[in-house]
């Protein structure tokens, strides 16, 4: 989902290459085209752990391609290569966010991400929980068997806040403006949109995590 037309980047030179298709251990190669991804025109600084490339998705709870997206993106996480460093970066727009970017850092702070994501994807598009009120939030997170007062309490903390300011910093950095989109070592970006398909955008990040571990 946009919030305006992507920002200009510099088309891709790095030419054809092959990757195996999200999700599917026996999958076979699949082509990646500069077309199924752009480059940054101004590199963004990442600092992933030593000996890994980073990617980030940008997502929001309230974007129904991101809920969409979300199966395909589980598959790929339960096979991807170790030396991948992902995380997610909830994004600033779209209607709640202003609950939606600390719900998600409360629970990456309290571990339930694994848990949790899916849930509260299903509560916001399925259910159709608007979650926008203290209580709402509150009553969820007892419904889902989680400690709803702690829950609220790291919800509100100055280190969610810290994370919430830096996500937004993350996305204005990227220069993007749809979701659900994915980085790749601040070098480049790809999305179900831009690569005509989920699985083909998963695939694309691997060809290009494989071009930055080789130096290109």
């Amino acid at each position: 989902m946009q919030r305006r037309q992507f920002s200009a980047l510099a088309a891709a030179s790095l030419g054809l290459g092959l990757a195996r298709t999200a999700g599917a251990a026996d999958a076979a190669l699949v082509p990646v085209t500069p077309q199924q991804y752009q480059v940054l025109g101004k590199p963004v600084p990442v600092t992933p752990p030593a000996g890994t490339v980073d990617v980030v998705e940008f997502f929001s709870f309230a974007c129904p391609h991101c809920f969409e997206f979300e199966p395909t993106l589980e598959n790929w996480l339960k096979t991807k290569p170790a030396n991948i460093h992902f995380h997610r970066s909830p994004v600033h727009f779209l209607q709640n966010a202003a609950n939606f970017q600390p719900m998600y850092f409360a629970l990456e702070a309290m571990g339930l991400v694994d848990t949790m994501q899916q849930k509260v994807f299903n509560a916001v598009h399925l259910e159709h929980q608007r979650l926008d009120k203290p209580d709402a939030i509150a009553a969820f997170m007892t419904k889902n068997g989680v400690d709803a007062a702690r829950f609220m309490s790291v919800f509100n903390s100055f280190g969610v806040r810290t994370k919430v300011a830096q996500a937004t910093q993350l996305f204005d950095a990227y220069g993007i403006d749809g979701v659900p989109t994915l980085g790749v070592q601040g070098r480049f970006v790809t999305s179900p949109s831009v690569a005509k398909g989920e699985a083909q955008a998963l695939a694309a990040v691997d060809y290009l995590v494989a071009q930055v571990r080789a130096g290109r």
